[in-house]
């Protein structure tokens, strides 16, 4: 997935699609215009549909459907992506910046902290890769990540899957944080604030 193959989705989406909406990206799609490197044919994306209602709901997917076959993308797409995963991404919808227009779509892109709650929540290989090279390419800072990361799960239904969020977190930063944020980089003072911002006694093992 590349820009030039996003936009040619988009492009054929909005010949078809004549009403307003507004499109934020997420995913491997995302990651590419924010810098992440692997090769990917998908696209997912939440929509925001000035009439909401059953008859522009089927356009937009027939629309989404010509899309798909002009580019041989794969596209997922909902109302609402917090929905999609056990941890909440919180207030997504104000934290996605302007990509391009196209036509009657305005679409965007999930900022990196927002985007990366997804990735960590899968947190398959190419999800791991995907936030490597993004946190690196964005100099996304890591402080403000953790707090993000432990916000997502103080506020997210009781599940069984938040211990899971919790593990995968503190993994990926006694993995990977120094690769991404220096040699300066303190796991213990990082997994602390991620900790603290998620209510978790910093006693817990």
């Amino acid at each position: 997935m590349n820009p030039k193959e996003i936009d040619r989705f988009f492009t054929g989406v909005a010949k078809e699609f004549k009403e307003p909406a507004v499109i934020i990206l997420t995913g491997a799609a995302a990651g590419s215009l924010l810098g992440g490197a692997r090769p990917s044919m998908d696209i997912d994306f939440g929509v925001q549909l000035r009439k909401r209602s059953p008859a522009a709901w089927k356009s937009l997917a027939d629309a989404v459907e010509r899309g798909k076959a002009l580019t041989g993308v794969s596209a997922d797409f909902s109302e609402d992506i917090d929905r999609w995963g056990s941890v909440t991404l919180l207030d997504y919808r104000k934290h996605a910046t302007p990509y391009k227009k196209f036509g009657s779509l305005t679409v965007k892109v999930l900022e990196p902290g927002y985007w990366s709650i997804g990735k960590m929540t899968r947190y398959l290989q190419p999800d791991i890769e995907d936030m490597r090279d993004v946190f690196r390419r964005r100099k996304v800072p890591v402080e403000g990540l953790v707090r993000l990361w432990g916000k997502a799960l103080r506020s997210s239904p009781l599940s069984d899957s938040l211990g899971q969020f919790r593990w995968q977190v503190e993994r990926f930063l006694k993995a990977y944080g120094t690769r991404i944020w220096g040699r300066a980089f303190d796991a213990d003072r990082a997994i602390g604030s991620f900790r603290r911002s998620a209510g978790i006694r910093t006693k817990d093992p």
